[in-house]
């Protein structure tokens, strides 16, 4: 067993997990407008999504880096999907009510799936574990079979904690925001959404050409 590749792949999962938990982004602006508008638990159901997304993408990941870094149309249907979904979240901020912080937290229905729709939708998710971790945890199999276990568990559980405390933290915040305020930085989560979308929507129009439709 080779201790010290199974460390330092554990070390740079928990590095890659901590700065793609706090790297602003869709799912990071959808953990944010869950925890406004639902309150904690909202908030955390979100921010797990990544363990339940990703997971699967990591083991894909490990036969199938080669064939998404020659094939964009796949990135072409996420990317659109994504332009879509996230244009219709950021429109609805503009018309969520923020919770009764005096009232008992209702059940964060429909939270969780749509951080992993959220996530699913993301093409990023998928540059990342096709072209830089399905890569490095496939290189590092070849020498100790532990070493991309590692990196896998240690990426997931810091990015799920990551997010998770950054929704604690907007929930303690939010009993001294105003009902005004909780609407602007709602409205600010809706903009940015649709900033998202907009940026996907660039992204998309370059994979056309990539793919040879324009």
């Amino acid at each position: 067993m080779q201790l010290d590749l199974i460390l330092g792949l554990a070390f740079a999962g928990a590095t890659f997990g901590i700065t793609e938990g706090i790297k602003p982004g869709p799912l990071l602006t959808m953990v944010i407008r869950e925890t406004l508008s639902g309150g904690l638990r909202a908030g955390l159901w979100t921010a797990a999504a990544p363990i339940f997304t990703d997971g699967p993408l990591v083991i894909v990941s490990l036969f199938a880096a080669a064939w998404i870094a020659t094939n964009p149309s796949a990135l072409l249907l996420i990317t659109v999907a994504g332009a879509i979904f996230l244009a219709q979240m950021g429109y609805e901020c503009f018309g969520l009510e923020p919770p009764d912080v005096n009232a008992d937290a209702p059940p964060p229905t429909g939270s969780f799936l749509r951080g992993a729709i959220t996530n699913l939708l993301n093409p990023n998710v998928y540059v990342f574990w096709f072209l830089i971790g399905g890569p490095l945890m496939a290189s590092a199999a070849d020498e100790e079979i532990l070493a991309p276990v590692a990196y896998a568990i240690t990426f997931l559980v810091t990015i799920m904690l990551t997010k998770a405390t950054i929704a604690y933290a907007v929930n303690r915040a939010s009993g001294n925001i105003s009902t005004t305020v909780y609407r602007r930085l709602l409205a600010i989560c809706g903009m940015i959404m649709i900033g998202f979308s907009l940026y996907y929507a660039i992204e998309a129009y370059g994979l056309l050409q990539e793919v040879g439709v324009l």
